[in-house]
């Protein structure tokens, strides 16, 4: 079976993001870790991190209990996107910003049993290219499953059978 052009579309995005994270991160090793934290704003500094855990110190040296749900996440997340519409977009697109944030933090994981951040605005943990994939790719999928939800109770209510 041969992949659709949206199917390579999503595939490339989901390269793009592990990618450009991927870069970042290399970046911030090879930079920004000798020289620790550089201030660009008063509001936001560059801050070279290597969290073992989730946001906030949630299960700080549980790395092995974060690569499992992220494993479970992912494989959930792919599975249920298969029911959702072709041009559901927002929740296609979503869901892939959300697969590719969640590979390139599982990499981290893998590879050095902690995840680098270093966005740093000062008034919430530090955090990522990654982080910020699967934040506006949650908020993407959201609004995409609420459209869908739109959609089939305008069908339901017009007698029309589900797509």
């Amino acid at each position: 079976m041969r992949p659709s052009a949206s199917g390579l579309r999503e595939a490339a995005l989901v390269a793009a993001v592990v990618l450009l994270d991927r870069l970042s991160k290399v970046w911030a090793q090879r930079w920004l870790e000798p020289r620790g934290e550089v201030p660009v704003l008063p509001f936001f500094h560059l801050t070279y991190v290597e969290n073992t855990g989730a946001a906030w110190g949630m299960f700080a040296n549980r790395n092995g209990l974060l690569v499992a749900v992220s494993l479970a996440l992912l494989g959930g997340l792919l599975w249920a996107r298969r029911s959702w519409p072709q041009e559901n977009r927002w929740a296609r697109w979503g869901a892939m910003l959300v697969v590719g944030g969640a590979l390139g933090n599982l990499h981290d994981r893998l590879a050095l049993g902690a995840v680098i951040d270093f966005l740093d605005f000062r008034v919430w943990p530090v955090f990522n290219v990654a982080d910020s994939c699967i934040s506006v790719g949650a908020c993407a999928l959201a609004w995409g499953l609420h459209l869908e939800d739109k959609r089939e109770a305008a069908l339901k209510a017009a007698g029309a059978p589900k797509a």
